[in-house]
């Protein structure tokens, strides 16, 4: 299987492309956020480039470890008739960067459009908010080889855009997925606008070309559309070649010369790439590269890990914040930033779990707890009665009355099944109340036993 992905993201502008309209598209009500250069009307001539989109695609281009190109940068026209296009064309940009990589994946180039309205076929509706809103699309070559390589790449390209803070992220993404098997033609497919979607699109069109394949049916070069409510694709139509879409320079822009000034100042302002913060975190904080990864995984997480590594011991809460919090955020499907949890409260969690003022499994309960909560995590902790580590010799009794109480499990440990002995932990937990040391009642329960 090769696969190569063409990925629409909207940029983080207060404006659109060529002209002054606000791009809050899903607030407003339908076709408000409009004008007649964005509806195209005859004589409306569109104004200069944003700027801000402009630094925006530089930006991302950069994160992308892409070259920038130095030759005069211009709009084209690509034409297509289409009823969320009143002008017969959309306007996308010769590349602005080219030669990325990203997870061992080449980045062909990356260049600008404008988004066209959004057409509902069912209702028979096109609203033109979203009309001239400045995107980027992200062209890569061939290098992914299964759907979890795609999946893989999505995940760390919209990390990278999260980051950057120039573009709208997963949300606003759109995805033509281009796959073929060796022996068959590339089919592209439409419709995709998330990185589930993708996967699962890739899933099913491998094992439709496969069976084709198998039944001595060719593979046809078209395009397909993705019916995420059945998950399957569908023909749509033969594949477009690029003469097909009859691209003219458009006489109404001006061209662009990017100067060096503009992207060494870029450069050097721009956020940090979370694969670079990784490697930091490693360096710096003592942590494994997973840990890194995890942590880097969200920008906010990130930002409140390292406030949290200057108070506490940063491996310590390293392991905390990428075993127990992330467990409770994923639990919950939220994200960090979501959570409403802040550094200081994870600093308090770490110094009570430091300090023997709770035990293990307290902590855990009571991070379960601190999404959304507006109470510390010591007031959570003395709410569910949690405060406390029991001393030794409770332990030994709790661990004695488990064992008297539970002679099959005993005997289960005894005749090599070693995974009882959790269950035994379990029950000194019940008579503690969750006060008792995991590991501090393990090894007494398996000196009792032995």
């Amino acid at each position: 299987m090769k696969c190569g992905l063409e990925i629409h993201v909207q940029l983080e502008t207060k404006s659109k492309l060529f002209c002054n309209c606000p791009t809050n598209y899903k607030e407003a009500p339908a076709n408000t956020n409009i004008c007649p250069v964005c509806l195209n009307q005859p004589g409306a001539k569109p104004l200069p480039t944003n700027e801000k989109a402009i630094e925006n695609a530089l930006m991302i281009s950069l994160m992308l470890n892409c070259k920038i190109t130095k030759d005069t940068a211009y709009f084209m026209r690509k034409h297509y008739d289409y009823p969320d296009l009143p002008s017969g064309y959309q306007r996308t940009s010769v590349p602005i960067g080219y030669e990325g990589e990203l997870n061992g994946v080449r980045i062909r180039e990356i260049h600008m459009e404008e988004d066209p309205g959004q057409y509902k076929p069912d209702k028979g509706t096109v609203d033109f908010n979203r009309s001239g809103i400045p995107l980027i699309e992200i062209v890569t070559e061939p290098d992914m080889h299964s759907p979890e390589e795609a999946r893989n790449f999505l995940k760390q390209l919209i990390r990278i855009l999260e980051y950057s803070g120039g573009a709208r992220g997963e949300g606003t993404m759109r995805a033509d997925v281009n796959v073929s098997i060796e022996g068959g033609n590339r089919v592209e497919m439409k419709n995709i606008n998330s990185i589930k979607g993708a996967y699962r699109a890739l899933k099913y069109e491998v094992v439709r070309q496969k069976n084709n394949m198998k039944r001595g049916i060719e593979i046809k070069q078209e395009t397909r559309a993705y019916l995420e409510s059945q998950m399957i694709t569908v023909s749509m139509r033969s594949k477009e070649n690029a003469d097909d879409y009859r691209f003219i320079p458009d006489p109404d822009l001006p061209p662009m010369e990017i100067q060096d000034e503009e992207i060494e100042e870029i450069a050097e302002t721009m956020p940090e790439a979370p694969y670079n913060k990784a490697k930091r975190f490693v360096s710096e904080y003592g942590i494994d590269q997973e840990t890194a990864t995890v942590l880097t995984s969200e920008l906010d997480l990130a930002d409140t890990y390292e406030e949290v590594a200057k108070e506490v011991n940063p491996k310590y809460s390293a392991n905390w914040m990428r075993d127990e919090l992330k467990r409770v955020l994923t639990y919950n499907k939220i994200t960090f930033a979501d959570s409403e949890i802040s550094a200081k409260d994870i600093i308090e969690l770490i110094n009570l779990l430091l300090n023997k003022e709770i035990t293990v499994k307290a902590g855990q309960r009571i991070v379960e707890k601190m999404p959304n909560n507006e109470k510390s995590p010591k007031e959570i902790g003395e709410e569910l009665g949690l405060m406390g580590v029991v001393e030794e010799d409770a332990i030994l009794n709790a661990a004695k009355k488990a064992i008297e109480e539970n002679p099959k499990a005993v005997n289960d440990y005894k005749e090599g099944q070693k995974a009882s002995i959790n269950f035994l932990v379990g029950q000194v937990m019940r008579f503690t109340k969750g006060k008792a040391d995991p590991g501090e009642t393990v090894k007494i329960l398996k000196d009792l036993i032995e």
